[in-house]
């Protein structure tokens, strides 16, 4: 496991610009209120770094439902598949909103597992999103 060194406040600012202030998995705006963390996109227990290249900024809750996970079960084919690796996939490859832009809907078998094992579509998440929606703050552009 790679030691954990602290990361800096400029990393922490340009990984935060790189995702636009948002999630890189469910795409939660941190403007909106919504505690953001640096994510390991490869964890350090399994292996990963804290270098720039392996950082993504991700919500307390998709951060803490990746876990130490590289990879989990597509629910359409019952296969192993790699999850979401934000700085080397893009998100729009992976994933589109559902036609009332409440849902993510994973379109490739990596998009389909990493939205059931983060679970981007809870009720809380959804009622977050109506709200922006009205406001003209959802679905996001990038």
């Amino acid at each position: 496991m790679s030691p954990r060194r602290k990361i800096s406040e400029a990393i922490r600012q340009q990984v935060a610009e790189r995702a636009g202030y948002r999630c890189s998995y469910c795409r939660s705006p941190e403007w909106a209120g919504v505690p953001m963390v640096m994510d390991h996109i490869v964890p350090l227990a399994a292996g990963g770094s804290s270098d720039i290249e392996n950082l993504c900024l991700a919500c307390y809750r998709c951060n803490e439902f990746k876990g130490a996970r590289v990879d989990a079960i597509d629910p359409a084919t019952g296969s192993r598949v790699p999850l979401f690796k934000p700085n080397a996939q893009l998100w729009r490859d992976h994933f589109t909103w559902s036609e009332d832009s409440l849902y993510v809907v994973g379109v490739t078998a990596c998009g389909r597992a990493t939205v059931e094992t983060l679970h981007l579509n809870v009720e809380r998440l959804i009622q977050a999103r109506q709200i922006w929606t009205l406001v003209g703050l959802h679905p996001p552009l990038a």
